[in-house]
């Protein structure tokens, strides 16, 4: 399914958001902060329209992926960064590789969430960082009715005129119908080890970052 989305991809995030996924990578680049020496593993990174935001001097980008057809995109559109194959939940890296994980947008795509929360657990240095940017449930108890109204209509009607696979996108939206609170993945971050779980609401909640 991604492999047949990967060339309109970006785009079409672009338009089913209005635009708010732009905001929403600036907000996990900053949660991330990389800093010259470092490396960043970035997981279900599609065509590194998120790996391009943790670029700096000095910085190693690492920009992982089950989708070939995501991958063989994103090596044309970035060059300078290094793709990798990868399932989340046996990850190709060595134990203490990275100084910081994040996965925006993936893990509820991920067949075993505990398992790749573990895994990402596994390759981060010690003291290392981990930022993941995921649809949630909005807080607003007045938004949320029309948040439910997007995602149950507008967004399939959206995706049809966006994407030439439509289908990958009623996908979407159940699936984030189905994805654990903040809370919830809150209990989950902690279970596989991480300390100091956070959650930032961005736009009323409708996506969320955890670090920890």
């Amino acid at each position: 399914m991604f492999d047949d989305v990967a060339e309109t991809y970006d785009i079409a995030n672009d338009l089913l958001s209005a635009w708010q996924d732009r905001s929403w990578r600036k907000a996990t680049a900053k949660a991330v902060d990389s800093k010259s020496g470092q490396s960043i593993l970035d997981l279900a990174a599609g065509t590194g329209s998120s790996s391009v935001t943790f670029m700096k001097p000095g910085v190693r980008v690492v920009a992982g992926d089950f989708s070939q057809g995501m991958l063989a995109v994103g090596r044309k559109r970035h060059p300078e960064i290094e793709f990798v194959f990868a399932d989340a939940t046996a990850l190709p890296f060595e134990k203490g590789e990275f100084d910081a994980v994040t996965i925006s947008f993936g893990l509820r795509n991920v067949v075993d969430t505990s398992k790749a929360l573990a895994e990402m657990y596994r390759v981060t240095k010690p003291g290392g960082k981990l930022v993941i940017c995921e649809f949630s449930q909005v807080q607003n108890k007045l938004v949320r009715p029309f948040y439910n109204f997007y995602l149950a209509k507008l967004l399939p009607a959206v995706s049809r005129l966006a994407s030439r696979t439509p289908e990958a996108y009623s996908y979407l939206s159940e699936s984030i119908a189905a994805w654990p609170n903040q809370e919830a993945l809150a209990a989950l971050v902690s279970n596989a080890g991480w300390q100091n779980v956070q959650v930032q609401n961005l736009t009323f909640g409708a996506v969320a970052l955890h670090i920890a």
